[in-house]
C-alpha cells in the first residue's frame, strides 16, 4: 500500500469530508457538508436515510449546476457531450464530459486544437469544475473531464458507516493508480475518436486537477515513488503541461524532491491562504502547496508559476462556492490557467506574466504567507 492514513473507527460525522490516499492528501471539505453531531449518541441515531437524503440533495444541486453550464455553454457556442467509455483491458467504465469549442463544430480547425484533461477531487464527478471546461472551450481548446469510479460521487452513497468505508476505499492505492490510468485511457480514446480525434493537436495536451485530482495530474506529469527498490511511475509522455490546484504533498513518501524529481514539464500551481485540509491524523495547508511547488523541478522552458490567492479556501476552485471573493478568485484562476496553457502549448510568451500583473491585488507571496505563519507561531511564546 502507499501508506494511506487510516481513519479512526469513531470519526465524528461532522469531520467526514476529507480523506488521504496513495501517500497523498485529498480533501473533500465542503464537497459535501455532513451534519454536525452535537453528541455521539445523536450522531449514531441519524439513520442512513437522512445521510442518503443529504447526498441526494447534493447530487441534485450538482446536476442543476451542470444543466446551467450546458445551457450557458450552448449560448457561447460550446458543445457539451457526455459518454461512458469502456476500458476493456481493465474492465472499467470511464465516464467523461467533453467540452467542444465552436471551431470543432464547423469542421477542420486550423491549427488543430489543444486538449486539456481535468481530474476531479475525491467525491466529485465529470459534471464538476464546469467553469474550467467551458472557459477552455470558449477559448479554442477541447476540455475533457474524466470521472474516476471508486473515488467519485458514489462514495456518498449509503449510511454513515458505509460512508467511512467508502472514503477509506477511495483513498486506496488501487484507486490512486486507477485514476492516473483513467486519464491516460481517456487521452488515447479521444485521440482515436473518428469525429473529435482529428481536431486535436496530439502534441498540445495538458492535464489539470484539484486536490486528489492534482495528485493524479502530478503522477501523469512524472511524479513517482519508490517500491521495493524501484520507482513506480505512471507518467504519460503525451502530457506537456500540468495545472495543479490545491496540490497536497505525497504524504508518507519521504523526500518530496525525490518523488517529484522527474516532473520536467511546465507547471502552474494555484492555492489560497486558507486552503486547509483538517482531518483526524492529518493537517495540510497552503504551506504544503508551497513545498510542492519548490520541490518540483523547473521545466527547461522555465515555465513554472505559483499563485496564492488571499483568503482562498480549498473549495474555492470548485463550482460550489459563489461569494463575491470566491467568484473573483475563480475568474482569476480561469484567466491564469488559460494564459499558462497558451504559453505552454502555443508558445505565447508573456501571457502568464500579463495576467499575474492584472490579478496581483488578489494575490500574496510565499514569503508573506510564511512570515505570517512564523509570526502566528512565535507570538504566543513572546507574550
Amino acid at each position: 500500500m502507499f501508506n494511506p492514513i487510516t481513519f479512526a473507527r469513531r470519526i465524528p460525522m461532522s469531520v467526514v469530508g476529507a480523506v488521504l490516499g496513495f501517500g497523498m492528501a485529498a480533501a473533500l471539505a465542503q464537497t459535501f457538508q455532513a451534519p454536525a453531531a452535537p453528541s455521539q449518541s445523536q450522531a449514531y441515531s441519524q439513520d442512513s436515510s437522512q445521510n442518503q437524503s443529504q447526498a441526494q440533495d447534493w447530487a441534485q444541486r450538482e446536476a442543476q449546476r451542470a444543466a446551467e453550464t450546458v445551457a450557458a455553454a450552448s449560448v457561447a457556442g460550446v458543445s457539451v457531450r457526455d459518454a461512458e467509455w469502456q476500458d476493456s483491458a481493465r474492465k472499467r467504465t470511464v465516464p467523461v464530459r467533453v467540452y467542444l469549442p465552436r471551431e470543432a463544430q464547423t469542421g477542420g480547425p486550423s491549427p488543430k486544437l489543444p486538449l486539456v484533461v481535468f481530474s476531479h477531487g475525491l467525491g466529485g464527478s465529470r459534471l464538476g469544475y464546469s467553469q474550467f471546461g467551458r472557459h477552455f472551450a470558449e477559448n479554442g481548446m477541447v476540455a475533457l473531464h474524466v470521472q474516476h469510479a471508486g473515488s467519485d460521487r458514489a462514495v456518498w452513497q449509503g449510511g454513515p458507516f458505509a460512508l467511512i468505508g467508502n472514503l477509506q476505499g477511495a483513498a486506496s492505492e488501487a484507486n490512486a493508480l486507477a485514476r492516473a490510468e483513467d486519464v491516460s485511457f481517456a487521452i488515447t480514446t479521444i485521440l482515436a475518436d473518428p469525429q473529435i480525434g482529428p481536431l486535436i493537436d496530439a502534441t498540445a495536451i495538458a492535464v489539470a486537477g484539484h486536490s486528489y485530482g492534482a495528485n493524479t495530474a502530478m503522477l501523469l506529469a512524472g511524479a513517482a515513488v519508490e517500491r521495493n527498490g524501484k520507482r513506480v511511475s505512471l507518467s504519460d509522455a503525451r502530457v506537456k503541461a500540468a495545472i495543479l490546484l490545491s496540490a497536497p504533498p505525497f504524504h508518507g513518501e519521504g523526500d518530496q524532491a525525490a518523488v517529484l524529481r522527474d516532473v520536467r514539464i511546465p507547471t502552474l500551481h494555484v492555492t489560497g491562504t486558507d486552503d486547509k485540509i483538517r482531518v483526524p491524523g492529518y493537517r495540510s495547508d497552503a504551506v504544503d502547496r508551497i513545498g510542492v511547488f519548490r520541490n518540483m523541478p523547473t521545466a527547461a522552458s522555465g515555465l513554472k508559476h505559483l499563485a496564492i490567492f488571499e483568503g482562498g479556501e480549498h473549495s474555492v476552485f470548485t463550482d460550489r462556492t459563489r461569494s463575491d471573493k470566491a467568484l473573483a478568485i475563480k475568474a482569476a484562476t480561469r484567466d491564469l490557467s488559460l494564459a499558462f496553457l497558451r504559453t505552454a502549448l502555443r508558445n505565447q510568451s508573456g501571457a502568464v506574466e500579463k495576467v499575474l500583473e492584472q490579478i496581483r491585488p488578489l494575490l500574496t507571496s510565499p514569503e508573506q504567507l510564511l512570515a505570517r505563519r512564523f509570526d502566528a507561531q512565535v507570538r504566543p511564546a513572546t507574550q
